[in-house]
């Protein structure tokens, strides 16, 4: 089936389309298998045993959409989740061959009509983060997605131009507010996605793209992030009024500077209403290193699933004050924690794998 492409003069906003929060309710989530083994030097096995975990913790709520390359793959992915007790009638294994596994940033990402509920996929034409040449196989998966569900695809572009997003760039709270950081979009040295574009060209993409008519922006992203400042190791909703974001407190650490800069911008942000959102300190954990190199390792990379929310920890004391801090705040579903010490040698966590489909 050919996938319906909706002309760029009517973005989906203008058709009543907008991204829904992520605890709003799913219809499923979409993860790749993980087969790029420099991601996770010399650990892939045990990827694969932390991927099983986070499929058995999905699947009661929700069917698990799993993009595997090859029938082999496919295979492979059904031993393990079998092994380790996942729910295999809830998983499709859908054939897509992919460069990477983060679907939070190259899959899927969906938008809701507000009248009648209809979902329609927006392709932002992922380039690999301005950073990385293995891209080309992740930029086709929105059409696969549009052609499987059968659903209008629309092809985000701005000045004549296909537009570059990532969804871990971004964090809406399903009434017209998104965040985002200065450092990832609006660089114009370091990761350049758009080229040319400003502050004034991103919000209008937000919300023609996005139905986010109201934008908040924070100035820097974490230390070891590689996709220079995604919001999703930062700042995240839980809930329409409410925002986490992470503080470092140990003035030694190359974070401090710079999550104190997000801070002062606080009293500033104001919600789609005007009102002052709620915002709750969520600690790090203590530094983590592979190699020398620093790695983004933070409790925000959390995922809102139907049936719980998982959390990345790291064996470290604040992965309990993190979690505790997270279940006071989601009343309505259990707060989990997944073992992320060799998942975030990959540069990423939970948030970043995994990519919501609104019921």
């Amino acid at each position: 089936m050919a996938v319906r492409t909706l002309t760029p003069l009517s973005p989906p906003a203008a058709l009543g389309y907008a991204m829904p929060a992520e605890w709003e309710p799913h219809a499923a989530t979409w993860l790749a298998w993980p087969h790029h083994a420099s991601d996770w030097p010399g650990k892939l096995d045990t990827i694969r045993w932390v991927y099983a975990e986070i499929v058995r913790k999905l699947a009661p709520g929700e069917r698990v959409r799993l993009l595997v390359p090859t029938a082999a793959a496919a295979r492979q992915a059904r031993r393990y989740l079998e092994r380790a007790g996942a729910n295999l009638r809830r998983v499709e294994f859908l054939l897509c061959p992919t460069d990477r596994a983060w679907t939070r940033d190259a899959g899927p990402l969906f938008v809701r009509r507000g009248r009648d509920r209809a979902l329609a996929i927006v392709h932002f034409h992922f380039n690999g983060w301005a950073r990385y040449r293995n891209w080309r196989r992740d930029r086709r998966v929105p059409e696969f997605a549009a052609r499987r569900l059968r659903l209008p695809l629309f092809r985000a572009r701005v000045q004549g131009r296909p537009f570059v997003l990532e969804g871990g760039g971004i964090e809406v709270n399903g009434r017209g507010t998104l965040l985002a950081t200065e450092e990832c979009w609006l660089d114009r040295r370091v990761q350049v996605r758009n080229p040319g574009l400003g502050r004034a060209d991103y919000e209008a993409a937000f919300r023609d793209y996005l139905g986010a008519h109201h934008v908040l922006w924070l100035p820097r992203g974490l230390a070891g992030d590689d996709t220079h400042g995604h919001i999703d190791d930062l700042a995240r909703f839980v809930n329409p009024r409410t925002l986490v974001m992470v503080r470092e407190t140990r003035r030694g650490d190359p974070n401090h500077r710079a999550l104190a800069a997000n801070w002062e911008r606080v009293p500033e942000l104001r919600l789609e209403d005007g009102s002052r959102p709620e915002v709750v300190p969520l600690p790090l954990p203590a530094p983590l290193y592979f190699d020398g190199q620093r790695l983004p390792a933070s409790y925000a990379n959390f995922y809102i699933a139907n049936a719980a929310v998982l959390v990345p920890t790291f064996n470290d004391p604040n992965d309990r004050v993190a979690l505790g801090i997270l279940g006071e705040l989601f009343h309505n579903r259990p707060v989990v924690g997944i073992h992320a010490v060799d998942l975030v040698l990959g540069l990423g966590t939970l948030h970043c794998l995994t990519q919501q489909q609104p019921a």
